[in-house]
């Protein structure tokens, strides 16, 4: 028999967290919800007491925020399941710390979803404590300082924004070259980095996408020489949009 996974839920309102109680006892079996917070403070004092395995985190809350929570909590390990409204700054950083996250109105299927890629890491022992780097890259203003969880083979590896050259897409995987002459392989499609990495990165083609600061040299014939010595294609469709942040 699988063992439930002691969970707790942080939510300040309570309509929204009689709902999310209601579908995880319906459709998410496996879960136990051990108890209920209703803002960061109670938060804080409840995750202490009971050393949850999961937590249901609401991003915007009384008395601080859901980062406020994990920084207090710094000396647990528990695994996230941030709970937001749409906010395309708040959802790129958590796609940068590989975070589990529900938009409200909560998706009974994505909700399914997350518990289940939680479920797995628990059963494999597999907690990766992601919680620690989520709060610095919220804590960093400038983006080329954060940091970028990368789901692997094998598990998470961190690696800063500003140690990537360049990206190029590997059929359902990515690779990553760092300034160290290192490779990394993601367990992402190249879209995933397009969508969620800042400027100095730009897609340059449908299998580039590059660091401006190690552009080296740009060639009219189409291509550029990276400072690692790659020649990257300028495809004719990124052309325009690749000269424009160039100049």
């Amino acid at each position: 028999m699988i063992s439930k996974i002691k969970s707790v839920i942080v939510e300040d309102e309570v309509g929204a967290r009689e709902a999310l109680r209601t579908y995880l006892t319906k459709y998410c079996p496996q879960v136990e919800i051990v108890g209920e917070a209703q803002n960061s403070r109670e938060a804080i004092a409840l995750l202490h007491e009971l050393q949850p395995q999961l937590v249901f985190l609401d991003v915007e809350m009384p008395f601080g925020n859901a980062f406020d929570v994990l920084e207090a909590c710094g000396d647990l390990v528990f695994e996230t399941i941030f709970v937001t409204a749409f906010s395309e700054y708040s959802l790129k950083a958590l796609n940068r710390s590989a975070a589990y996250y529900l938009l409200k109105p909560i998706s009974i299927e994505e909700l399914i979803v997350a518990v289940n890629k939680v479920q797995q890491e628990v059963m494999n022992k597999e907690i990766f404590n992601r919680n620690k780097v989520i709060v610095e890259n919220f804590r960093e203003p400038k983006p080329e300082k954060q940091q970028v969880i990368l789901p692997t083979m094998d598990g998470f590896e961190v690696v800063k924004m500003e140690e990537i050259v360049r990206l190029k897409g590997n059929g359902n995987f990515t690779d990553l070259y760092l300034t160290n002459g290192t490779k990394k392989m993601a367990c992402r499609f190249l879209k995933h980095f397009g969508d969620m990495l800042p400027l100095p990165f730009l897609r340059v083609h449908k299998s580039h996408i590059v660091n401006l600061d190690f552009i080296k040299k740009y060639n009219k014939g189409g291509y550029i020489t990276l400072e690692d010595g790659a020649e990257v294609e300028i495809s004719p469709t990124y052309k325009e949009d690749f000269l424009r942040n160039f100049k």
